[in-house]
């Protein structure tokens, strides 16, 4: 069986050509603008006697970080259900009871996670919506 250098030779050549154009690309564009701050309007608020940052907390706000926390809670505590009733259908050795009982949970497991994250969607319009 022959290697065919002479492909392998003209890829990595280029390659070692077009790398230095992808990295340079990445360090042009690696700026960030941030509009508050470069265009005064940070200083505008502080002048007029508005409170800007994390300080600046609503009931609003705090009553959407409640709810986005509380549903986050509740995806975490789905995912270990489904991962429990992975676990026992894995261990069920094909003992009918444990795979039902497995199986049971993963479908129960898997329809609170829809809800909680359709319930998540919906709340997360409706902040956004209505702040």
């Amino acid at each position: 069986m022959k290697i065919p250098t002479i492909k392998i030779f003209k890829s990595l050549a280029l390659i070692l050509l077009l790398a230095p154009i992808f990295i340079s690309g990445h360090l042009a564009y690696g700026q960030s603008y941030d509009f508050n701050k470069n265009s005064g309007l940070d200083n505008s608020a502080t002048v007029a006697g508005f409170v800007t940052g994390a300080a600046a907390a609503t009931v609003d706000s705090i009553t959407g970080l409640v709810i986005s926390m509380v549903l986050g809670m509740m995806g975490v505590v789905f995912l270990v259900f489904i991962m429990y009733g992975g676990f026992t259908w894995m261990i069920a050795d094909g003992n009918e009871e444990k795979v039902k009982k497995a199986t049971k949970t993963v479908m129960n497991s898997l329809l609170g996670l829809i809800i909680t994250l359709s319930a998540y969607a919906l709340s997360t319009f409706l902040i956004y919506y209505f702040q």
